[in-house]
């Protein structure tokens, strides 16, 4: 069942629609948290799942004033970036180093090249494009059950180093999402139906996005908790939330400002807040960038004045 007269089949439809008011949620709740970079890589994760569905939904069609032969790359064109994509988000997002290789040279390689040389060049010279399907699916396809061992891996790894067990669910499940994509590059060798791709592609998405909701209704409960508590005990002045109010702290910022003033570690903090090293590198860096310091003690002294 085609909507409005296009190629875009009902259930591809629904899913725009659900993500693309997802999109504008995550949005705006970023805007209120831009150090939250986790969100970031999260919403170009989403806008790409988005372009992928409303070009592969759309094109091919004869009624658009678009070659089809154009109309044929860019349709497998944004199958092949959202794949790619991938390794990028759970190295940005997640700081896993082991990614890196794959995320800035293997998919360049394994993806991108295969792409241009198959679904651009040969496409646009021969014009065979069941011929390319056929032969330039091949590495993609194989590459992608490598990039799932690999990030499988890495996640292992980080967790066994770490010992975060609430991060390292979080990021199981976000790995059981993006698996369905290890099977894209087959349903395009079989030519498979829209409803198939679109299935298999948003369901998981749809997952994580759920799973970012909840964090952020119960993160926001939880990091108000830990404000009331940490009040409670003394930790806060009028003047330190006076000056956290000039420098336009955020409450995470306020909760981990407090931490360092307690003596902890970033691993230390890392742990008490259940959020990566690499998140509470960057909080702080935020912060020192917030009051202009360099350094803990600076820091300490600007914001807790004697």
């Amino acid at each position: 069942m085609l909507v409005f007269g296009t190629q875009i089949h009902i259930v591809t439809f629904i899913f725009i629609l659900l993500e693309t008011g997802m999109f504008i949620f995550q949005f705006f709740y970023y805007l209120f948290r831009p150090q939250d970079l986790q969100r970031k890589w999260y919403l170009i994760l989403l806008g790409l799942m988005l372009f992928y569905n409303i070009t592969g939904g759309l094109f091919p069609d004869p009624k658009i004033k678009i070659p089809l032969d154009i109309q044929e790359m860019v349709a497998y064109g944004s199958g092949f970036l959202m794949a790619s994509y991938f390794p990028y988000y759970f190295y940005r997002a997640f700081d896993l180093k082991k990614l890196r290789w794959h995320a800035l040279f293997g998919v360049p390689l394994f993806l991108f090249l295969p792409y241009v040389i198959f679904f651009v060049l040969d496409y646009a010279i021969n014009g065979n494009l069941s011929l390319d399907i056929r032969y330039g699916m091949i590495v993609p396809f194989i590459y992608a059950f490598v990039l799932l061992w690999v990030m499988f891996k890495a996640i292992r790894e980080k967790h066994e180093t770490e010992r975060n067990h609430n991060q390292y669910l979080e990021e199981i499940v976000m790995y059981a999402a993006v698996t369905p994509w290890a099977s894209l590059a087959f349903f395009g060798m079989v030519e498979s139906s829209q409803l198939v791709e679109v299935l298999c592609t948003n369901t998981g998405i749809i997952g994580i996005t759920v799973l970012f909701i909840w964090k952020s209704i119960t993160g926001a409960r939880v990091e108000y908790s830990r404000l009331l508590e940490l009040a409670r005990q003394g930790s806060g002045t009028e003047v330190f939330e006076e000056m956290c109010r000039y420098y336009k702290l955020t409450n995470r910022e306020i909760e981990i400002v407090l931490l360092v003033k307690q003596g902890l570690t970033y691993k230390e903090i890392s742990d008490r807040l259940f959020i990566a090293g690499k998140t509470v590198e960057n909080h702080i860096q935020h912060i020192y960038e917030k009051t202009s310091v360099r350094n803990k003690v600076s820091l300490i002294k600007k914001l807790f004045p004697t």
